[in-house]
């Protein structure tokens, strides 16, 4: 009684039997080896990324002492209990959703409307890219001193055409125009990001699609709204997500021109944390103000996720 025999092995077209290829020779002999490969990769990135935020979370629930050397003492809740009680914070929060909503906004509107004339553009259209982009390119830090320098009230350039028309104050010396300048800062430097990732959107649109609806009769906006905008709604999505991620913790411009001032007109939680922690050395508050950052920024990330997985640009 003979035993099972293996399967034969299918033949070639010269009807020999076929080798198998190195790829199938490798899945074969080595099952999950790129998962050991990238094995140390990964703990180290998660060694990299739990370990500094479990130490946050303990130093979010102590009192830290730098004099003599790194020490904790145990507080317990108190910086939370102080983070919920603290007025003025509660104020620098409303402050920060404001300027996220005014940057995002404009520079969603702004990008969209220069990618669609860049769109439109017979001629010369990577040249006036290209001029758009610029500004995204420059540190943010250079262009908060660049503003620094156009809005000085001596000798800035903007100072000089706005007292042209009448206005002599300090643009960085009162609320209402810091905190105007600053908004204005962050959309001249991250419209041309939504710019180019709506021109890649609007560039992806068949051209039989728009030319079907103009021989039905599609003007210019129902051509815009009924065709161009849903065709692109999926692109503008990632935008609004990376824009917005970006801007609930943005820092740079606003440090290097106004510091927060004039009267914490223009200090965002960001700039809080900065100050909490560098500056008055509470390093226990600013661990929980850097905590609360972080899930405001989950909850924002997993709204916009949410949609995405909507729209099925998640799969």
């Amino acid at each position: 009684m003979t035993g099972p025999t293996a399967p034969a092995a299918p033949a070639d077209a010269a009807g020999g039997t076929a080798r198998p290829t190195p790829r199938a020779r490798r899945v074969r002999l080595l099952p999950g080896f790129e998962g050991r490969m990238m094995a140390p990769g990964l703990l180290l990135l998660a060694a990299l990324s739990i370990v500094p935020f479990l130490a946050i979370i303990v130093m979010s629930l102590a009192r830290v002492r730098l004099l003599g050397g790194v020490g904790l003492d145990w507080v317990g809740v108190d910086n939370w209990k102080r983070f919920f009680t603290d007025p003025d914070l509660g104020w620098i929060w409303v402050r920060t959703g404001v300027y996220f909503t005014l940057t995002v906004g404009l520079e969603m509107l702004l990008g969209l409307g220069l990618a669609l004339a860049v769109w439109r553009l017979a001629r010369g259209r990577n040249a006036a890219l290209t001029l758009l982009l610029l500004p995204m390119f420059a540190a943010p830090v250079i262009v908060g001193l660049l503003g620094r320098f156009l809005t000085d009230s001596t000798f800035g350039l903007y100072t000089w055409l706005l007292r042209q028309v009448g206005y002599d104050g300090d643009i960085l010396g009162s609320k209402a125009s810091a905190f105007t300048a600053v908004v204005l800062m962050d959309v001249w430097e991250w419209t041309p990001l939504v710019t180019l990732i709506a021109l890649a959107g609007l560039t992806s649109i068949p051209a039989s699609v728009r030319e079907a609806a103009a021989i039905d009769g599609a003007g210019g906006w129902s051509m815009l709204v009924h065709i161009i905008l849903p065709s692109i709604s999926n692109v503008l999505l990632v935008a609004l997500l990376i824009r917005s991620m970006d801007a609930i913790r943005y820092f740079d411009v606003i440090w290097a021109t106004t510091g927060g001032g004039p009267a914490d007109a223009t200090k965002t939680v960001p700039v809080r944390l900065y100050e909490t922690a560098f500056r008055f050395f509470d390093l226990g508050y600013a661990a929980a103000i850097g905590l609360a950052m972080l899930a405001a920024s989950i909850v924002v990330a997993r709204a916009f996720i949410r949609v995405l997985d909507r729209e099925g640009l998640t799969r």
